[in-house]
């Protein structure tokens, strides 16, 4: 069951200061992976006890399923991972801005929420500005993961990446066949046992210059006439 709130609701638009990575982590130097809409926090949970090399942090709209995964990485001891409640398109872009050069090097976005009707487009979690935040603070090489199993949400997320053009699909238009972490989400075992068709892209952030966001906004709103 997904359990929506409303990300441009009022309460929800109000920034927050997110605490700084020394803040978050034992050893803050650490490289990060990134967890964008991260849940209950099972999948960071477990990637974190097998990635001790690397900081984890998962990031959620959903209050309620923060602190449960709080709790949960506090009893398990982990300090190489913290979850922070947040809007991300709202309150993640200074966040990212404050981090080393090079320090980010995995993102992922996995089954968020779909909002299907075309007027709640705007409400899904991949905006033109996040993507601009994303894209700045993963250097060349870096790495970009997305994958729902709703075709609408996966084909909405991958086009407004291509039209960034500053990151290059590992697979060209085909979908990327596995997950490539040794971890799969709630959703993802939740989908594989129902037999539900995934839809995956693994990105590699290249040389190509960040688009202004003004011009990739002009491009977003052309695709959302486009896509379901």
């Amino acid at each position: 069951m997904r359990q929506h709130v409303n990300p441009l609701s009022s309460f929800f638009q109000l920034p927050l200061e997110l605490p700084k990575p020394e803040h978050l982590f034992e050893i803050a130097q650490l490289p990060i992976h990134l967890d964008i809409g991260s849940a209950r926090g099972r999948f960071l949970l477990e990637m974190a006890h097998l990635n001790p090399e690397r900081n984890f942090l998962g990031v959620e709209i959903r209050e309620p399923l923060v602190l449960a995964a709080e709790r949960d990485r506090r009893n398990a001891e982990l300090t190489n991972l913290s979850f922070l409640f947040c809007n991300a398109n709202i309150s993640l872009e200074t966040w990212l801005s404050l981090l080393q050069v090079g320090q980010l090097e995995i993102v992922s976005i996995q089954f968020p929420d779909p909002w299907f009707k075309r007027r709640h487009k705007k409400r899904r979690v991949l905006q033109p500005a996040l993507l601009i935040a994303l894209a700045k603070a993963l250097k060349p090489g870096s790495s970009l993961f997305i994958q729902s199993d709703v075709i609408a949400v996966f084909e909405h997320m991958a086009s407004l990446i291509d039209l960034s053009n500053c990151f290059s699909r590992s697979t060209g238009d085909k979908y990327f066949d596995r997950s490539p972490f040794p971890v799969a989400t709630e959703r993802e075992k939740f989908s594989l046992s129902h037999g539900q068709e995934i839809y995956r892209a693994f990105y590699t952030r290249n040389a190509i210059n960040i688009p202004s966001l003004s011009d990739l906004t002009i491009k977003y709103n052309g695709l959302n006439n486009i896509l379901c």
